[in-house]
């Protein structure tokens, strides 16, 4: 038998290898930083063609009224919305689509449709960009890639609840009846979500439109009664790769509150259930402690860290749930922060507080949704309220531990 030296001696220098490992990690981000400064957050434009569409709106008119502040508060702008007659809201709908499309307070349905006639205006300029001489090829390549992608999002099957066309855009899509849901569960993605990467053919279940997808077979297949809607919700300007605003909170900062914007508009009083993946687990840390009670569940998988050294410093009632894949290579992250860079602790150790979940199966970091995984059906079982169906990634089934199916929203 093969013995291991277990000497208080080893464990320090063990421990000191992993503390230069951070460092070692972390001054490599400050060099980046030194050479690169923070460009990429300075460059990020502002959405003109979605703030044209506020601005119309703000000096528009209907029946002789003047329409409500479009950034007031949610519940406001749901009461001047139940004020209208169908035909009234249609017309705001044609007038203004890119601002009723995106404005949280409007009916569901109103905005799918505003956001199918953004979207086929956005068609338009697309196409006509891929002809344009004055970009280069690339840029008519990426013309015409956008053109098709807005072509797809515009089918009127899909369900489009945000839609910003400006950059590397943002959108979020609606699977199942958010009106009439019991339960509601979004799904927030990391790095590398745009427009152009908000649904994929091959690979599709590493992409915010195929984990939505997969994760609302999985609710229906767990508990068929229970009328569910999934969110694959990309409504915020994601880090582009590893680099500088993935190791900072830059994004997850401007993300959670528009994170949070989203949950205090949704319609009813169902629970929700939010299913952060890597970077989107930063965003959701972030927002936790202003997200309203009715977030049930906070999921994290392949997180780098949610900005605390504890869950509880969350602030939130929710229940915190998190796993990773043995073969995820974000484990490899050094899990601190210091100076703004980096996370904070690991979700899934034991000292986090975390209710730890299996992911077995899951393929690696970007494999939690894939049908057939433990991953997905543990997801399945949190946004459905079926919490004794969870698989636990210990034996003894410590993460279900005083919990019973179909618990109250915010209730640990």
């Amino acid at each position: 038998m093969t013995s291991f030296d277990t000497s208080p001696q080893l464990t320090q220098q063990l421990t000191q290898l992993n503390v230069w490992r951070a460092l070692l990690a972390l001054t490599v981000v400050f060099l980046m930083l030194a050479t690169t400064g923070w460009t990429t957050v300075r460059q990020h434009r502002e959405a003109t063609a979605l703030q044209a569409s506020l601005s119309a709106w703000e000096h528009g008119r209907i029946d002789g009224r003047r329409l409500p502040d479009p950034h007031t508060a949610a519940t406001r702008l749901t009461r001047f919305f139940a004020t209208l007659t169908p035909l009234q809201r249609t017309d705001l709908a044609q007038r203004y689509p890119l601002a009723v499309g995106n404005m949280n307070g409007a009916p569901a349905a109103l905005r799918y449709r505003a956001n199918r006639l953004a979207l086929h205006e956005q068609i338009t300029v697309e196409r006509a960009r891929m002809r344009d001489k004055r970009l280069s090829p690339a840029g008519q390549h990426e013309a015409g890639r956008r053109m098709h992608r807005f072509e797809a999002m515009s089918d009127a099957r899909r369900q489009i609840l945000a839609f910003d066309p400006e950059g590397t855009g943002r959108a979020a899509e609606v699977f199942g009846d958010l009106d009439r849901a019991t339960r509601v569960s979004v799904v927030v993605p990391g790095v590398d979500t745009a427009l152009l990467t908000f649904q994929r053919t091959e690979r599709k279940y590493t992409a915010p439109v195929g984990m939505a997808e997969a994760l609302y077979a999985a609710e229906r297949a767990v508990r068929p009664r229970t009328r569910t809607a999934v969110i694959a919700w990309a409504d915020y300007t994601a880090p582009a790769g590893l680099g500088i605003d993935s190791a900072t909170a830059m994004r997850a900062e401007y993300g959670a509150v528009r994170l949070n914007a989203l949950v205090r508009a949704l319609p009813g009083v169902a629970p929700v259930s939010l299913f952060c993946h890597s970077y989107g687990s930063v965003v959701c840390g972030i927002a936790a402690r202003s997200l309203p009670d009715r977030v049930a569940d906070i999921a994290v998988a392949g997180s780098p860290g949610m900005r605390v050294e504890k869950a509880e410093h969350l602030h939130t009632a929710a229940r915190v749930w998190a796993m990773r894949d043995a073969d995820d290579w974000v484990q490899d992250v050094p899990y601190l922060e210091l100076g703004g860079l980096g996370h904070g602790e690991d979700p899934v150790s034991a000292g986090f507080g975390a209710r730890v979940l299996s992911a077995r199966e899951a393929r690696g970091h970007a494999g939690y949704f894939e049908p057939g995984t433990d991953s997905l059906r543990n997801f399945a079982g949190i946004g459905t309220g079926a919490y004794r169906s969870v698989r636990c990634a210990d034996r003894d089934g410590g993460c279900r531990e005083g919990l019973s199916d179909t618990m109250t929203a915010g209730r640990a």
